[in-house]
């Protein structure tokens, strides 16, 4: 089976992204696996620290192995949002395929720098793991949120984005487009979306020269998602729209059988409700 560079050395030719969903227990492993063989496209499932503690590390990484030595289907693993060495170590060491090391809370030069340590810790333990770094503010936490954060200051400069890739020696950049974690609850009502700087991505690809991922894609315009995948965008990060997804389904399941305590019988809608979001999101990234 291919890995995870060439997986998107292809799609980036294909012009098309890769998506890449977040997942805090089996159901939503369970339901992305399914979205991905559905509409048989390769996928990538990710945690963040938080979600890895719930989980565990070697836990979840035997879960995708497993999946995907059984299945023979791309899903590849990544270590979401880590903010520590030691912690992307440990990840690095339980097999996940790629690390998302963000330190972009930290002045330039401090994260340059400990990015760049960072990258050579991890290739000495893993050569083939790929390594993403983070410059520009697009806030924290897959959340529900009454108002947007002004995140306007801290948009990710072509300049800033070449300095830091030819500093680090990252693989993947994730820059500051106008994108922003979480979803409004106006986006959850569908009532607003997230709008996104094509021109700046067309033009952080063309000084950064490597993979771009667009963070905090949940709630983002339909459209403004095809022309960002067009203008340079390789992978698409989706969490608080599954999360919303999954506690809706459990909702009306609950509501549907009152006295039922069986989680198997509980517990199928919610893999329903969270695979339809995952499956219509995986169609308009590979622009089906």
């Amino acid at each position: 089976m291919q890995d995870l560079r060439n997986l998107l050395e292809k799609a980036q030719q294909r012009g098309v992204a890769v998506g890449h969903f977040n997942i805090a227990d089996f159901v939503l492993l369970k339901a992305v696996f399914a979205s991905a063989r559905e509409v048989q496209v390769p996928v990538i499932v990710g945690a963040s620290e938080g979600e890895r503690q719930f989980m565990g590390d070697r836990q979840l990484a035997a879960l995708v192995r497993s999946m995907r030595e059984e299945s023979d289907f791309p899903i590849f693993l990544n270590a979401d949002h880590t903010h520590s060495l030691k912690k992307a170590e440990e990840a690095a060491r339980a097999g996940f395929d790629a690390i998302v090391f963000d330190l972009s809370a930290l002045p330039f030069e401090q994260n340059v720098q400990q990015t760049k340590q960072a990258v050579e810790a991890l290739k000495a333990i893993n050569p083939s793991i790929l390594v993403e770094g983070e410059i520009g503010d697009i806030g924290t936490g897959s959340e529900i949120k009454e108002v947007a954060p002004d995140l306007s200051k801290g948009l990710t400069s072509p300049e800033e984005a070449r300095q830091y890739v030819e500093a680090t020696g990252i693989d993947i950049l994730a820059p500051a487009v106008g994108n922003m974690h979480g979803m409004l609850k106006s986006m959850v009502k569908g009532q607003t979306k997230k709008r996104l700087d094509i021109e700046r991505i067309s033009q952080i690809k063309s000084a950064a020269k490597v993979f771009l991922t667009l963070h905090g894609g949940s709630g983002t315009d339909d459209e403004d998602l095809r022309k960002a995948i067009a203008a340079g965008i390789n992978i698409v990060h989706m969490n608080t729209e599954l999360r919303v997804a999954w506690r809706s389904g459990l909702t009306a399941s609950l509501a549907a059988h009152p006295d039922e305590v069986v989680p198997y019988k509980i517990l199928p809608p919610v893999v329903a409700s969270v695979q339809n979001v995952a499956s219509s999101r995986l169609r308009l990234f590979n622009g089906q």
